[in-house]
């Protein structure tokens, strides 16, 4: 009986990449699991490691025992959010070691570690684009396309695909975070949130087999609010 696949998912403890953990598990994947904080429960499958993504410098020791990857999904997310005149540097610098630079230092110290054939998924968000009272929270997103596409191209010798999956307002935590209470979310089009389990679909699908020739893109689920 084959071995089953292995994904390093980071924010594993909630949101988008607690929905995307579960929905790997229930397919036959192994997880490492990396958060600050632990899962609510147990699950057979999920190795967890503790480790808080706004140090990306402690990274490479947090993996050392990490092996045989096949897929990496950086998950982990925070929000702050203010409009002009209100910008908080540590609020910019927070988001960016935790989208930017984690992600960075993940892929960098397990990339000799990835199968060839493996998938990196790197979670976005539609506000990349630019929204008012978000910027520097649509910055730290929008430099994730830029690393998806280099390191496609870079890896595509090894048939590694690398891609962004960016949702847009998703039914989270994050979403009634205080941090970012100055920027209310606003319904999409079809009237409702995008759901996490969704956003796990869809990472799921670019994880199998049916995914392998996408690479160096990215994929916006917004429940039309980027219509």
């Amino acid at each position: 009986m084959p071995e089953p696949r292995h994904a390093v998912v980071t924010g594993v403890s909630s949101g988008i990449g607690a929905a995307i953990a579960t929905r790997l598990l229930d397919q036959g994947w192994r997880i490492t699991g990396i958060s600050r904080t632990a899962p609510a429960h147990p699950v057979a499958g999920l190795h967890w490691i503790p480790a808080d993504l706004s140090r990306p410098e402690d990274l490479p020791e947090v993996l050392a025992s990490v092996s045989g990857v096949d897929a990496i999904v950086h998950a982990a997310g925070v929000q702050r959010s203010a409009r002009l005149g209100e910008l908080a540097p540590e609020d910019g610098s927070l988001m960016w070691r935790i989208h930017v630079q984690a992600a960075g230092v993940l892929v960098d110290t397990l990339v000799d570690r990835v199968a060839d054939g493996g998938r990196v998924v790197l979670v976005g968000s539609r506000t990349m684009t630019g929204v008012p009272g978000k910027s520097q929270y649509a910055a730290t997103k929008a430099a994730l396309p830029a690393l998806a596409r280099s390191w496609a191209a870079e890896l595509a010798p090894r048939a590694v695909t690398v891609n962004v999956v960016a949702p847009g307002p998703t039914d989270t935590p994050m979403l009634r975070d205080p941090g970012r209470s100055g920027t209310p979310p606003v319904m999409p089009p079809l009237g409702r949130l995008v759901r996490p389990e969704e956003v796990a679909g869809l990472t799921s699908f670019l994880l199998g087999p049916e995914g392998g020739a996408v690479t160096g893109q990215t994929l916006v689920m917004c429940a039309g609010a980027s219509l």
